[in-house]
């Protein structure tokens, strides 16, 4: 499956289908609004690293001015889907090739009709390129006016970032427009270029912020009239003359049959480094596709200034801010497919290491504490008070940016893993080895010695499951700061033998004295970690305590536990957002047994909020439940995550897609029904638990430099190795 479709129109559901119908290209991306608007749409397009100030977000990405913009005049009467009648109707986005099409025949309320197709697309060959083109075959013979745009008048949900500076026409056939944003002074510029099958010329119009370009043209019956429109978009991050950068673009594109076809190449090269097929379940299969190809129209491929939001580039939620959602759920589907792209998301993190420093400084702590919400500088913009869940008269207190802590190991995390991955030591010699270092600095100077537990560990903090704040020694934490430093001090002694002037360099302006690396070892050696004989991890100081309670008594609900309890009051019950401590076994698999995940699996399963809680869990929970052979359970948790989007089965799809969850879903399939698993040394398995009504399953993926393609066959009950090498 390979095509996502749509073939009626539901202005209920708009939203939704503008977030599933995303187009993009890693540089930008345009949700998926009707190129003629409609009624209460979100129209938007989002271009990386494009960041203005916001109230109470602190910043947010802006929505950028609106290339998309063609109105249809049939006869005197404007095309829009809310008024006349839609006598037909198809969608259709094809992953393969990054085409949306839509095609419509419509009748006017004086009984005009036509057959009107859009389709676009933005370049992945050229990533300043956008492409339009609108096919329309009347029924009447009179007259078709056709008017193309570019909108400066956009906003972010009433928040205007955009003062129009200048715009103008090139030639008959190319206007432009520019803009700078309000307060972070970025310039985006726009060129449209049309070419048309009908001999008419253009007329310009001078509109405010809104340079148009208009042809009228004679309507025969069955008689084709072909509009296509190029766009060349730059900024000021990209050139110092963004103007003439997207002119150039424009103008670039001999037709669009050569244009189209350069982005089906583009794409297929894509898809060979990271392409998923499971035989017998088309769902399962389109979601994974589907969760691929948004990760990679998000995935910045030349540029290593920016992250990839929660939200991706689809959507106003979460404002484009990235969380520890890209280390953890996303990174790994580029680690292991894209290394290239992996690279450019870290080297983020490495240029967003003087803020991490910053605000553990700010703090009172050493190292690096990156921003639990981060954007263009990586300084915390993490909202400090949100509308609270029961009374939005109220105000909530947000304390991640304040206690959520593990950001840091999850950004070293991420290094350690990518390096293994790829084995680039020269990369991990001048970035990733400080990275590590530095989170350890912060772990070790944030660290407490508890003399009641005779340990070290964490009061006061956020665990990946939100649903408790405040609270001491949280296993995830724990176990994660215990491992950071720990790597850290390999990392440290490998650098030693490997690159000793770095080495030296790294201690020198560090400050890593013998005396200092001895504490981190005795830290690291005493971290608490509550943990009963049977093996049975307590997520945190006195949750055993907590009211339990039987989630099968508040069925059925279309609410988070959050919102039933409230968010103080959640504190109190042992419910949980997602599985925070089976995703510290999920992650550091060679510190426990089977065993001890077995007691954990059996005892947290049950008590998290899996539906409405967090969109990350349920790709997590399928892993461990695939490790627990419990391949059943595993496929409801990974399709309840492969409908997050799809289906909105949460109703927050028109927000944006569920980055994480979309990179979990690959984890899902490759690392929990594929079982592949890396050793450190180069070596690699797979262990299949294939859901039953699986035939087959399919995929690829690269290690240290060298692409393998597993097959497994479920009929046959063992893997089907193509490609298998080892360093």
């Amino acid at each position: 499956m390979w095509t996502l479709t749509e073939n009626t129109f539901d202005p209920a559901s708009q939203h939704h289908k503008e977030t599933i119908f995303t187009i993009g290209n890693g540089y930008l991306s345009t949700r998926g609004a009707l190129e003629e608007g409609y009624p209460g749409e979100s129209r938007a397009t989002f271009v990386h690293g494009v960041f203005d100030a916001a109230p109470i977000v602190v910043t947010e990405l802006a929505n950028a001015p609106d290339w998309l913009g063609l109105q249809i005049v049939l006869n005197g009467e404007k095309f829009s889907l809310a008024q006349g009648q839609i006598l037909e109707y198809h969608r259709q986005l094809d992953l393969l090739t990054g085409l949306l099409t839509r095609r419509v025949r419509w009748q006017s309320p004086t009984g005009q009709t036509a057959v009107i197709q859009f389709e676009r697309f933005a370049s992945l060959e050229d990533e300043h390129l956008l492409c339009l083109r609108c096919q329309i075959t009347p029924e009447f013979e009179g007259e078709i006016e056709l008017r193309a745009t570019l909108n400066g008048h956009v906003d972010n949900q009433g928040l205007r970032h955009w003062n129009l500076t200048r715009q103008g026409r090139k030639n008959g056939q190319t206007a432009w427009l520019e803009a700078l944003t309000r307060q972070s002074g970025i310039t985006l510029a726009l060129a449209m270029r049309l070419l048309s099958s009908a001999r008419s010329a253009f007329d310009y119009w001078d509109a405010e912020g809104q340079p148009t370009l208009r042809q009228v043209v004679h309507a025969r019956p069955g008689e084709t009239v072909t509009l296509t429109k190029f766009v060349g978009i730059a900024t000021s991050r990209d050139s110092d003359h963004p103007l003439a950068l997207a002119l150039e673009h424009a103008a670039r594109p001999q037709s669009w049959d050569s244009v189209l076809e350069a982005q089906r190449q583009a794409w297929a090269r894509e898809w060979q480094r990271c392409e998923v097929s499971i035989e017998g379940d088309e769902e399962a299969e389109l979601a994974v596709r589907f969760s691929l190809f948004q990760l990679l129209i998000a995935a910045p491929r030349h540029d290593s200034r920016v992250n990839i939001g929660a939200k991706t580039l689809s959507g106003f939620g979460y404002r484009g801010h990235a969380f520890w959602d890209t280390e953890i759920f996303m990174l790994p589907v580029f680690t292991y497919t894209a290394p290239h792209i992996a690279r450019n998301l870290l080297d983020y993190r490495y240029l967003t290491l003087p803020a991490a420093r910053q605000k553990a400084s700010d703090a009172g702590y050493e190292g690096a504490w990156f921003a639990w919400e981060s954007a263009d500088t990586g300084e915390e913009v993490t909202p400090t008070w949100v509308p609270d869940f029961q009374d939005k008269k109220k105000l909530a207190r947000v304390w991640t940016g304040d206690l959520a802590i593990h950001i840091s190991a999850d950004v070293a995390y991420g290094a350690w893993q990518y390096w293994r991955a790829t084995g680039e030591d020269d990369w991990y010699i001048r970035c990733g080895a400080e990275l590590m270092l530095e989170t350890a600095k912060f772990f070790a100077s944030r660290a407490e010695w508890q003399e009641e537990r005779n340990g070290y560990g964490y009061r006061d903090v956020i665990g990946p499951d939100e649903y408790h704040d405040h609270v001491n020694n949280n296993a995830y934490t724990n176990i994660l700061a215990q491992w950071n430093i720990e790597t850290a001090l390999e990392t440290l002694a490998w650098l030693e033998q490997t690159a000793p002037q770095r080495a030296a360099e790294l201690k020198d302006s560090l400050n890593l004295t013998p005396e200092r690396l001895a504490r981190w070892r005795d830290i690291a050696a005493r971290m608490i970690l509550n943990q009963r004989p049977d093996g049975l991890i307590e997520q945190f100081d006195g949750y055993f305590n907590l009211t339990d309670v039987n989630l099968a008594d508040y069925e059925p609900r279309t609410r988070s536990m959050h919102e039933i309890f409230g968010i103080e009051a959640a504190n109190h019950y042992q419910v949980l957002k997602q599985p925070d401590v089976l995703m510290a076994l999920y992650l550091l698999p060679e510190r426990f047994t089977p065993e001890q995940v077995r007691v954990n699996y059996d005892y947290y399963t049950p008590r998290t909020d899996h539906t409405y809680g967090s969109s990350l869990g349920p790709s997590m929970q399928a892993i461990v439940a695939c490790q627990m052979g419990d391949v059943e359970a595993a496929y409801e948790h990974f399709i309840r995550a492969a409908r997050a989007d799809l289906r909105d089965v949460r109703g927050n799809a028109g927000d944006g897609i569920h980055a994480a969850s979309a990179g979990g879903i690959w984890q899902a399939v490759v690392f929990g029904f594929g079982g592949l698993r890396i050793h450190s040394d180069g070596r690699w398995e797979t262990h299949s638990r294939l859901p039953r009504h699986w035939k087959r399953l399919a995929f690829c993926f690269t290690l240290r430099g060298q692409q393998h393609t597993v097959t497994q066959d479920n009929l046959l009950h063992h893997d089907s190795i193509l490609h298998r090498g080892t360093r």
